[in-house]
C-alpha cells in the first residue's frame, strides 16, 4: 500500500478516514492513505474542507 500523495511512492504508514457530507452518508468513510512525511500535508488538506473524520495507523484501519 502506498501514500495517496501526488507522485509519492511511499510505503503508507497511516489511514485518513473522510467523507464528503454533499455526497456521502454521514456513516460512510472513504480512505486515502498517507507516508509519515505526507500525513499532515494530506490531513491539513481533508481537515480545511470538513472532510477528515479519523486517522488511524494502517494496521488497524
Amino acid at each position: 500500500m502506498l501514500c495517496s500523495a501526488k507522485g509519492c511512492q511511499a510505503d503508507a504508514a497511516w489511514a485518513l478516514l473522510w467523507n464528503n457530507p454533499k455526497l456521502h452518508t454521514p456513516d460512510r468513510r472513504k480512505t486515502w492513505l498517507a507516508c509519515e512525511e505526507h500525513k499532515q500535508s494530506l490531513s491539513e488538506f481533508l481537515g480545511a474542507r470538513g472532510f477528515l473524520k479519523d486517522v488511524e495507523p494502517v494496521a488497524t484501519a
